[in-house]
């Protein structure tokens, strides 16, 4: 039957309607997933269209996710991270919502404290386990929205939870329900829904939920949540690995709204990123991530990333404040004293600096030669030369121009030609000549700098 789709403004036919396939046995693709192998990637050739919401935001889960995999949060550093994280989302919220575990007294703590700070941004959520003595936590806190447990792969419903796929379906609807009846908004976590029978299961119990957010007039969300990070978005893929497929399924034959979808990843294959970044192309609203990526294994996908990642689809920040990523990362190392690799990406102690001197010649000349944007002006951090023998003239130059407050306020700066940068970079190369490996201290080349360029002192 033909029908004009009101968000394509195309005629189409009517999908097919999908119902629930309670089978007896668990289906657990395996020949896409042998277990005894590399998972696989197969393809059928099917391509959806992109369907971009108008908006799309981030939302964040360092306190229940992040939280798992990594040295339990004090009160104190809880309620800091919140603020920076409020800081950082600025007052659009683009950072929407922040998610809180509620089991220990310690977590409830926390969350009240965050209450007390009455921001509008980001909006405190939580998560719970599909059972209705979790669901009387979230009444106490007073909370406006709970995630809620609702596993989709048979992974999951069979293996672990003992249950069939009706079975299961009929105990997460049942605390939907209740979360409804008492106006809590529920959002639920099709956990490994990239191992999850997409049009036997996720289509037909997202079905459902759809019909209890009408009946209720309230909206029902649903995280789609990538566990083990198998997701692929690579076009023609097969389900059910396919990222943009599964955003085009609930849309498209579930019909669930773009805002009602939210997407969490893990970074298990290298592709959280990519694969979240596709989620928003291909209908999804909201993108699901923890400050500096942590999480269980591989973590989540940074928030910094797709803030990064927001900006540069939209071509503004949205009112985010990108400079706070680097005080988070400040405050990751020194209150928390967690070793942040350092090469990684906005955050890492080496992500704006180059140890090669020809890289550094190309700073001295024009920042923007190696440089993709202005880190200064954006993350409040300057470029950096570090100094080895390898720096050569210009890194040596470079260091001091920007190192020394008397440099960086002058309009002349030295060049790789100064005779006392040649001074200095002849004393650093006897110094590793003699066997030293680790690059050179501030204090050491604010010592050189005292012996040859004492005036800038």
């Amino acid at each position: 039957m033909l029908k004009l789709n009101e968000k394509t403004n195309k005629l189409e036919y009517e999908s097919y309607r999908h119902e629930l396939q309670d089978i007896k046995h668990p289906n657990l693709f395996r020949e896409t997933f042998p277990y005894n192998e590399i998972p696989r990637i197969p393809f059928n050739g099917e391509v959806v269209p992109m369907n971009t919401p108008k908006e799309f935001w981030i939302t964040d889960t360092t306190f229940r996710d992040g939280q798992q995999a990594f040295t339990p949060f004090s009160v104190k550093q809880i309620v800091d991270l919140f603020t920076l994280l409020h800081k950082f989302s600025g007052p659009n919220g683009i950072i929407r919502q922040s998610e809180f575990f509620l089991y220990s007294q310690k977590d409830r703590d926390a969350l009240r404290k965050c209450q007390e700070l009455d921001y509008k941004f980001p909006q405190i959520t939580s998560w719970i386990r599909a059972t209705k003595e979790d669901f009387k936590l979230v009444k106490e806190m007073g909370l406006k929205e709970t995630g809620i447990l609702t596993s989709a792969s048979d992974y999951h419903i069979f293996l672990k939870l003992k249950k069939t796929r009706k079975e299961a379906m009929e105990m997460y609807l049942d605390i939907v329900r209740a979360s409804l009846e008492n106006g809590i908004i529920p959002r639920c976590h099709f956990e490994d829904i990239t191992r999850a029978d997409f049009y036997g299961f996720v289509v037909p119990f997202a079905v459902e939920l759809m019909k209890l957010s009408k009946e209720s007039d309230m909206p029902v969300k649903i995280r789609a949540c990538d566990t083990l990070g198998l997701g692929v978005s690579y076009p023609g893929a097969s389900m059910p690995r396919n990222v943009n497929g599964i955003m085009h399924g609930f849309t498209h034959y579930a019909g669930v709204p773009s805002e009602y979808l939210e997407w969490h990843a893990h970074n298990d294959f290298h592709r959280g990123l990519t694969n979240s970044t596709n989620c928003w192309l291909y209908g999804c609203c909201a993108i699901n991530g923890t400050l500096l990526g942590i999480g269980e294994r591989t973590g989540n996908i940074p928030l910094e990333a797709l803030a990064m990642e927001y900006a540069a689809f939209r071509g503004e920040t949205g009112g985010m404040d990108l400079s706070v990523i680097s005080e988070i990362a400040d405050y990751f190392t020194k209150e928390i004293h967690y070793h942040i690799p350092q090469n990684q990406p906005f955050v890492g102690a080496n992500c704006n600096m180059t140890r090669a001197g020809i890289h550094a010649d190309g700073l001295l000349k024009e920042p923007e030669i190696y440089s993709a944007f202005d880190t200064q002006a954006i993350l409040n951090r300057p470029l950096e030369v570090e100094i080895t023998d390898r720096a050569g003239l210009a890194g040596i130059a470079y260091w001091y121009n920007t190192q020394l407050e008397a440099l960086k306020k002058s309009e002349t700066k030295l060049n790789k030609n100064d005779p006392a940068v040649i001074k200095i970079k002849e004393e650093i190369d006897e110094i590793f000549k003699a066997g030293r490996v680790p690059a050179m201290s501030t204090d050491e080349l604010l010592e050189l700098a005292q012996k040859y360029l004492p005036q800038y002192m």
